[in-house]
């Protein structure tokens, strides 16, 4: 599986707002600190990608769950339009390391591509998973 583009060899960041929903899913620091109505929220968007649905078709039940997440003290709501805009990725180059005899460089990301989250990977532990779909984020090999 390669990075999704956009026809052009640009990657595509996917949704902004899922890959920093799914980040603060994962953090190890705790739970998110929301209500009863953010977490149903969260419940709701969660069941319907799951369920295939894509995420640009959810973008009202995503401002509804930022207005949650900033009434909650989360400052950055879902990291969108309101706070810091998302960067533009710059394609891919190859890397200079990765040729003949070297070992294959790669990332792990978005089990199903909806989103920008990408880490680095940890030999010494298994990948982490998306908690969105309940699966481990895929290798991407770098080019």
């Amino acid at each position: 599986m390669g990075i999704d583009t956009d026809g052009r060899g640009t990657p595509r960041a996917g949704h902004a707002r899922l890959g920093e929903l799914c980040l603060r899913l994962t953090d190890r620091s705790g739970p998110l600190a929301l209500g009863e109505r953010g977490l149903r929220l969260v419940e709701f968007i969660t069941s319907e990608l799951r369920a295939d649905r894509a995420p640009a078709d959810l973008d009202d039940a995503f401002d509804e769950l930022e207005e949650e997440l900033l009434a909650a003290g989360h400052s950055a709501g879902l990291g969108s339009y309101r706070t810091t805009p998302t960067p533009l990725t710059p394609g891919f180059q190859p890397l200079p390391v990765a040729g003949q005899g070297r070992p294959s460089l790669h990332v792990l990301a978005c089990p199903r591509g909806h989103c920008g989250r990408v880490e680095a990977p940890d030999d010494d532990a298994p990948h982490p998973a998306c908690r969105i779909f309940d699966q481990p984020l895929r290798t991407v090999p770098l080019r």
